[in-house]
């Protein structure tokens, strides 16, 4: 049998933020970027107005968008459950945001995401107006990112944005202490806070500028949870449908330019033209128009199952399934969360009652089942494994758990 792989690394790897399995991804950008009209087309059920007025969308809106994938597929294929449930991405459409939204011209509304998806125009179009009258990516990136802030906060630029964040944490904190003289900082509360002060007044993003100790990671999620330089960040580049089509145009380099020194980041070049169009021909079964318009794109497809698995991935979030006549099932876990803790996603009982794993990986699944819906040629080849309370569940994993009831016995 060869070596289990060595997961140890995975489990313990520092993550800012909340470790859990129902992550948000921010949808920001400045009005009539084409933020809406992406949440339009991502979410399964989303109801977001996507009209040309700076303000249609001042409270967030919420949707969740069903992570494709072909793995998932086949097992559907295999089973024929009649309840089948993917993975999801949860997203929530921020407020367009504008110089002066700290007046409440526009407010910003993300600070209850975990990653942000942020959307930059780079089309021209004398049909859809842009708040500043000029089309400046660099300009709007400057704007989105100073303004991405507490409300009343409206001097910061860049990482300066959290530096006054930190400084007001630090100050609240400090003060509290003075209150009472019993009360004393931990040593960790000084070391994180000046490194955290010193970076930021560097210019240095917090999560890609230096390499954090886990317990260091924890004191972080504890005093500035809300740091948007901690969240990660993917840029989506809209272009018009020729740009997209061709492959690029003036506004793209200048963008990633400005993403370089800015921390860097995921940037994805896609066009809410071009999706739109295609959604269209598909809702009205226009088979010839739809492979008529896919193949301007050589090969390429729609760029929207990308993005949402990106952001799948940027918020470390995986999935493990489920697989019987009944049911097929994706669990969405944190990267790195132990058997015990995935089998807690689907009842807090399994996690209470933890007894062993059954599984084996999708691949091993897929090598050797002969279309039975069982695990039999899987067993024969001895590619079922039972695992216990230390394993570090894979992306992809086919699960069983069994688990003591609440009374007493053993339940599979």
């Amino acid at each position: 049998m060869p070596p289990k792989k060595d997961t140890t690394d995975q489990a313990a790897a520092p993550r800012f933020g909340r470790v859990k399995n129902n992550l948000k991804m921010g949808i920001v950008g400045l009005p009539n970027v084409g933020k809406s009209s992406l949440f339009n087309l991502l979410g399964d059920s989303a109801d977001a107005q996507a009209e040309n007025y700076p303000f249609c969308t001042i409270d967030p809106n919420e949707t969740r968008c069903s992570v494709p994938d072909k793995r998932y597929k086949n097992l559907c294929d295999i089973w024929k459950p009649p309840s089948k449930y993917p993975a999801y991405l949860h997203l929530v459409d921020i407020a367009g945001l504008i110089k002066g939204a700290s007046e409440g011209a526009g407010l910003g509304n993300g600070a209850a995401v975990d990653g942000v998806f942020h959307v930059v125009r780079a089309f021209d179009s004398k049909e859809v107006t842009h708040v500043e009258d000029t089309i400046d990516p660099e300009r709007d990136l400057d704007t989105i990112t100073c303004k991405y802030i507490p409300d009343d906060d409206t001097t910061c630029k860049n990482t300066k944005m959290d530096l006054a964040y930190v400084l007001s944490q630090r100050e609240a904190r400090e003060k509290d202490v003075k209150k009472n003289p019993t009360m004393k900082l931990p040593p960790m509360f000084f070391t994180v806070m000046d490194r955290c002060q010193e970076m930021l007044e560097n210019n240095k993003p917090l999560a890609k500028g230096y390499d954090w100790l886990p317990l260091e990671v924890e004191k972080i999620n504890e005093l500035i949870p809300g740091c948007i330089t901690l969240k990660p960040m993917v840029y989506l580049i809209n272009c018009s449908k020729k740009s997209f089509v061709m492959g690029g145009n003036k506004y793209l380099a200048k963008i990633k330019a400005w993403i370089d020194n800015h921390g860097g980041g995921l940037a994805i070049p896609f066009s809410i033209e071009f999706e739109e169009e295609l959604k269209a021909l598909r809702k009205a079964g226009d088979v010839d128009g739809e492979k008529a318009l896919l193949d301007t794109l050589n090969g390429r497809g729609s760029i929207l199952p990308r993005i949402v698995k990106c952001g799948y991935k940027q918020l470390r979030l995986m999935y493990y399934f489920t697989a019987g006549e009944k049911e097929v099932r994706c669990w969405t876990v944190a990267c790195g969360a132990t058997a015990p803790q995935a089998a807690g996603v689907i009842h807090t009982d399994f996690e209470a009652g933890f007894i062993k794993l059954e599984c084996c990986s999708y691949d091993d699944f897929i090598a050797v089942n002969k279309g039975e819906k069982s695990m039999a040629s899987v067993k024969a080849a001895g590619k079922y494994r039972q695992e216990g309370r230390t394993y570090i569940v894979q992306d992809g994993d086919i699960c069983h758990f069994l688990f003591n009831k609440a009374g007493g016995g053993k339940k599979k």
